[in-house]
């Protein structure tokens, strides 16, 4: 509750501090109508004509005294404010509803900076903002995993057992022992990170950005292949071949494509041979599945 004190104190005096006025942010202190000698219903002709009469005699190529420089700053400011509707609008507004701070200065904002702002930047920008924090995230987690693995028993017998095959079973105690089972290590790293299950090798091609960027390839890419499955299995009743029928059991058994990658082949065959995408094959096998997990208990 302490710590929490100062944090409510800082909330209560920004709250306890005067807001400024929210016409104050278009023409600072000064009322943009009152720098070009105008009453608030003036029309666009004399606004234009309030503009160009105070120009003469203010602008710096008429007059160089520098007081005269910094008015003509602000009548030039007043003027692009009241030659436009929409802005004018908002002014207005910001004079008639001095108390909806925070409404009046987004919309202030909105107009003098929104349209100055090219979406497509926008979103170039925010896919590589996003796309760079995806890949340290993705980066971070496989080498927490590499680094995890090799703390495990298995990884070091590897390890031993590799160390054991290139010096024939010999324990060398030269000096550049040391350098030879760092290359060891390194060559046991690299079956290692083939061999980590739900933690994906950071890739260019899986950031948000890549995709986005190749979305057009990958939506026809899909729509092809949709089209070829129909035509060939539904149309012409051909049989599977063997990437789709893997595809058809990966998908029947809800397992990811590195998993069935890491699959043993001899395996791979007999869950394919299985047919699992057929419900009732599907349900034999977990049933199967069960009363095997049953016995071993």
């Amino acid at each position: 509750m302490a710590a929490a004190s100062p944090l409510l104190s800082l909330l209560l005096l920004l709250l306890l501090l005067p807001l400024p006025a929210t016409n104050a942010i278009y023409c600072d202190e000064d009322d943009c109508y009152d720098l070009l000698g105008l009453k608030q219903d003036a029309n666009a002709s004399e606004i234009k004509k309030a503009y160009y009469k105070l120009s003469l005699k203010h602008h710096p190529d008429k007059n160089p005294d520098p007081e005269s420089r910094k008015l003509f700053v602000k009548i030039a400011n007043a003027y692009e404010i009241l030659k436009d509707e929409s802005t004018r609008e908002q002014y207005d507004y910001a004079i008639a509803h001095p108390e909806e701070v925070f409404y009046n200065t987004a919309q202030y904002y909105r107009a003098y900076y929104g349209h100055k702002t090219d979406p497509r930047a926008v979103l170039i920008g925010l896919l590589l903002i996003v796309s760079a924090f995806q890949y340290i995230n993705q980066l971070t987690r496989y080498n927490q995993a590499i680094e995890s693995v090799k703390q495990t028993p298995a990884y070091r017998n590897r390890l031993k057992a590799l160390e054991f095959e290139r010096t024939g079973g010999i324990a060398s105690k030269k000096k550049g022992h040391k350098q030879v089972d760092k290359k060891v290590e390194e060559e046991v790293s690299n079956e290692v990170e083939l061999q980590i299950h739900g933690v994906e090798k950071p890739s260019v091609w899986r950031l948000y950005g890549v995709q986005f960027i190749l979305l057009p390839y990958s939506i026809g890419k899909l729509l092809t292949w949709e089209i070829c499955w129909f035509w060939r299995y539904w149309v012409k009743k051909l049989p599977y071949a063997w990437e789709d029928a893997c595809y058809l059991t990966q998908t029947s058994l809800k397992i990811p494509a590195s998993t069935w990658k890491n699959i043993d082949e001899s395996r791979k065959e007999d869950l394919v041979t299985r047919r699992l995408w057929e419900k009732g094959n599907m349900e034999r096998y977990i049933a199967e599945t069960r009363k095997e997990s049953k016995r071993r208990r």
